[in-house]
């Protein structure tokens, strides 16, 4: 299994998965890179939002010893490490990782002033998950997003299976076509916990100090650095 990042033919490999089962390709995408990646090529990195509960419970059918990455900034809300445990408990074979960035945030206060969030947001999120996540993938081969076509206009394209200029390697994007109410119909299908802040106005969960409520039937991204043009923490741009 494995193989180097040569492909030419990104389009036409996420072509070839049918989307016309109950997962909408999902379940296929994800039985094609667990069987095609060994498991130490390949992470899930997830933000154990609404959709990575999702990913999290398909990927557990397929591979229940997976390993999943999670970006421990050091300033997530308290509800996400709550989820995290929660969903160690219901699938406890799961390799669940918890990277943190080199400076802890009075490091990085010390470092660069604090608050750097509003100073300057994409420093920031250099390098509190880009370069975390840089370190993570620079073993690994591909690596699986929970990234929807319907979350934004700047993914509006995104494919089943893209090359990554970024990290230099595969993203695999299971859920590009899932609608929003379809994540929640599977998660209260199979009861699965999530984060709770989810139901207090929070469709797209990050860093506490970059992500605010939005009223109901907003862009679910719409919370994130609200006030700015920022629309992404820099891992997908």
């Amino acid at each position: 299994m494995g193989s180097a990042v040569t492909y030419q033919n990104w389009s036409q490999i996420s072509d070839s998965f049918s989307i016309d089962d109950q997962t909408k390709g999902a379940r296929g995408v994800l039985e094609w890179a667990y069987s095609h990646y060994d498991e130490e090529q390949i992470v899930y990195a997830s933000s154990f939002g609404a959709e990575a509960i999702v990913l999290i419970d398909l990927i557990y059918q397929v591979k229940p010893d997976a390993h999943i990455v999670f970006l421990d900034t050091g300033l997530h809300f308290l509800e996400t490490y709550e989820v995290i445990e929660k969903i160690k408990t219901r699938f406890p074979s799961l390799k669940i990782e918890l990277k943190q960035p080199a400076l802890s945030v009075d490091e990085q206060a010390q470092q660069y002033g604090s608050a750097l969030w509003k100073r300057d947001p994409n420093q920031c999120c250099q390098i509190r998950k880009v370069i975390p996540l840089r370190e993570t993938l620079s073993t690994k081969l591909a690596w699986i997003s929970g990234l929807r076509r319907d979350q934004s206009p700047t993914r509006k394209d995104t494919q089943f299976i893209n090359k990554d200029e970024k990290f230099k390697n595969i993203k695999i994007c299971p859920l590009i076509h899932w609608t929003w109410d379809e994540v929640w119909s599977y998660i209260r299908e199979k009861d699965l916990p999530y984060n709770e802040l989810h139901d207090r106005g929070y469709p797209s969960i990050g860093c506490f100090p970059c992500t605010q409520a939005v009223e109901s039937g907003g862009d679910t991204r719409a919370g994130r650095w609200a006030g700015s043009s920022k629309t992404e923490c820099g891992l997908h741009a």
